[in-house]
């Protein structure tokens, strides 16, 4: 098999700066054409913008429409300005324990995401919050009960999925048990498989069984699956327990390959050539043009040279040609008045409401 360079760039999935479409990132996409682009609140400003800005990147990309991601967990992850519904941190969901209001909440955030032109979110969270001094997850979960982040997370799956909008299962085989932050530095979970399979890894099985479209790996070092290297760059834990052993065929983004677990040990390129390696599909680079640029020509290299086996990249080529082709099919240009209608509208508030509700009358009962 030959591997062209626009295969190539469909396996990236890039962040920039600015509110617009600039030239340079303009002639970045038409140049390496990356599958996807993720954007970040300082890309971000109203509605309206949000609404140009996403056509504006589909223009970009006329031949094969882009995945265009966001981090929109609600809480302290959320990146929509506030005009938008935005929800409350899972923990809250979790306290309320319905997967009714999960799915709801989860539906709600897909209209208004779809509506903008946002066709993936970064959601649900599905590590456990096991550990009370892990820096990064805490609120961003669902709870310390595997069975009620497993419940609560496949609802958001299909509050998302159902909706239009690609989830993302995060961070495979779990950050909970981190007592430090992988944007900062590699974190070591030294855990026996006993116990992960006890209470960090249900949710991930539990999603997988039940068709989460994609997934995004942890930088984070298993001892007891791989003594050195983070899953993100591990065939063992991606290649052999996710891919082998929970037969999981669908996309797999790694982390963000700046985060400084990753870029410390790594080059960019080295990083992004043995994560495809590993059995991930989507190399995710959120900032640095140039590291975008590098990681490319890395990719492009080992493929050239065989280092990336054809029949490797064939695997990711087809995982990322399905899930456009599931999502992305029906693809057209979104409006600024069909997204003031729904953007937080009535019965959105009205939701975001009576969650709030929920969890305050749990409150008073559990005192």
């Amino acid at each position: 098999m030959t591997v062209s360079r626009d295969q190539i760039g469909q396996l990236f999935m890039i962040g920039f700066d600015g509110t617009t479409v600039s030239s340079d990132l303009a002639s970045l996409i038409a140049e390496y054409k990356p599958g996807g682009v993720i954007l970040f609140a300082r890309n971000l400003e109203s509605a309206t913008q949000i609404v140009d800005l996403t056509n504006d990147l589909q223009r970009c990309s006329p031949h094969v429409p882009l995945l265009i991601s966001i981090d929109q967990e609600g809480g302290r992850v959320s990146r929509l300005p506030t005009e938008f519904t935005i929800f409350p941190p899972c923990e809250v969901l979790g306290h309320c324990h319905s997967s009714e209001l999960a799915y709801a909440a989860a539906a709600t955030t897909a209209k208004e995401l779809k509506a903008v032109g946002i066709n993936m979110n970064m959601s649900p969270v599905l590590d456990v919050n096991s550990n009370p001094l892990n820096p990064v997850i805490g609120d961003r979960a669902f709870g310390a009960d595997p069975r009620i982040v497993s419940e609560l997370g496949l609802a958001t799956v299909g509050g998302l999925q159902d909706n239009g909008v690609v989830a993302c299962g995060k961070h495979f085989p779990g950050h909970g048990d981190t007592i430090s932050d992988s944007h900062k530095e590699l974190p070591i979970v030294t855990a026996d498989r006993a116990r992960l399979e006890h209470i960090e890894f249900p949710p991930f099985r539990h999603a997988v069984a039940n068709g989460v479209a994609t997934l995004m790996s942890a930088h984070v070092v298993y001892r007891t699956l791989d003594e050195t290297r983070p899953a993100t760059l591990s065939s063992r834990i991606i290649g052999r327990f996710l891919r082998e052993e929970l037969y999981y065929d669908g996309v797999v983004l790694t982390d963000d390959l700046e985060m400084h677990a990753i870029i410390d040990h790594y080059g960019i390129g080295d990083a992004a050539v043995q994560a495809i390696q590993a059995g991930c599909d989507m190399p995710l680079i959120c900032n640095d043009r140039n590291r975008i640029v590098a990681a490319f020509h890395a990719v492009e290299k080992a493929a050239t040279a065989g280092d990336l086996s054809a029949g490797r990249l064939a695997q990711s080529f087809a995982r990322i040609r399905r899930l456009k082709e599931r999502f992305l099919r029906s693809y057209r240009a979104v409006t600024i008045s069909d997204a003031k209608l729904v953007v937080g509208c009535r019965s959105h508030r009205a939701l975001l409401h009576a969650i709030h509700q929920t969890r305050e009358r749990l409150m008073k009962t559990e005192v």
